[in-house]
């Protein structure tokens, strides 16, 4: 009935936490769907209808003749897979298990697990749809070409960073204000419907518009992505480094705030999620 606890070596507490982040991470990725397959699935269809929208506004509209010279698909989904892992990441951080969830009961389960799994889950899913999607439009529809596919690839972590960053932020601040969490997570998804510029050639942008949206790391993450997507773009008015900057700052604050939420932890903030 009752155990001792005996030290670990280094190498065994590693061994041990990673096992735990990879169960919760499964566990993370069926909570949308009991069948792995078919969370993967629906993901894949949230990529394709927001593509097939996005592809009809532009030709109903007439804009597609103002993007970038290449494939115009392949300019959509360049801004919504990065929008996608941004906002996945932050919504898997920031709806993460705190210290008065009750899996924080069974040990050696902690926040940081939690945490670590949620934003693993919610960029295995991304990366999957995003091979599935592209492998697919290539095979089947018309053959791509990506310039620079590892810089690329280093974008989409960077547009997942950042989210997890977000995340933490608001996984500190949920116990004390979860009304406010909830209406800024809405309002931040959909605000960046625009504000991420997906839909934008930031090169052409007026100087107002471009003012409009500057603040906005993952707007400087998309056109840099595209930067190394298309050989024939090259990025003049956007920052590689800051989103990078902006992630590392809001990941601080929200270890800080993070560490502050668990000391002060209590199980009555359940109830008012």
């Amino acid at each position: 009935m009752f155990r001792t606890a005996r030290p670990k070596s280094a190498l065994q507490s590693a061994a041990t936490i990673l096992e735990l982040i990879y169960h919760d991470t499964v566990r993370s990725i069926r909570k949308t769907h009991g069948n792995a397959f078919m969370a993967l699935g629906m993901n894949v269809m949230t990529v394709v209808i927001m593509v097939l929208a996005f592809y009809l506004l532009f030709t109903v509209l007439g804009l597609k003749a103002a993007k970038v010279r290449g494939d115009f698909l392949l300019f959509m989904m360049s801004g919504i897979f990065l929008y996608l892992t941004h906002i996945k990441a932050m919504g898997a951080v920031a709806g993460a298990d705190g210290p008065a969830s009750p899996m924080m009961q069974h040990a050696p389960m902690n926040t940081a697990i939690s945490i670590a799994s949620g934003a693993l889950g919610a960029l295995y899913i991304q990366v999957l749809s995003l091979i599935l999607v592209l492998f697919v439009y290539h095979t089947v529809f018309v053959p791509i070409t990506i310039y620079q596919p590892v810089y690329a690839m280093g974008m989409v972590l960077v547009a997942w960073f950042t989210g997890c960053a977000v995340g933490m932020v608001l996984l500190a601040l949920r116990p004390w204000f979860p009304g406010f969490v909830n209406m800024f997570k809405l309002i931040y998804q959909r605000a960046n419907m625009i504000a991420s510029g997906k839909m934008f050639v930031v090169n052409t942008l007026p100087t107002f518009m471009y003012q409009m949206f500057a603040w906005n790391p993952l707007f400087h993450n998309i056109d840099q992505a595209r930067g190394f997507v298309f050989i024939n773009y090259f990025p003049h008015r956007t920052s590689l480094m800051y989103p990078l900057y902006v992630g590392i700052c809001l990941l601080i604050l929200g270890l800080i705030g993070e560490f502050y939420t668990r000391r002060h932890a209590s199980l009555s903030w359940d109830a008012r999620r």
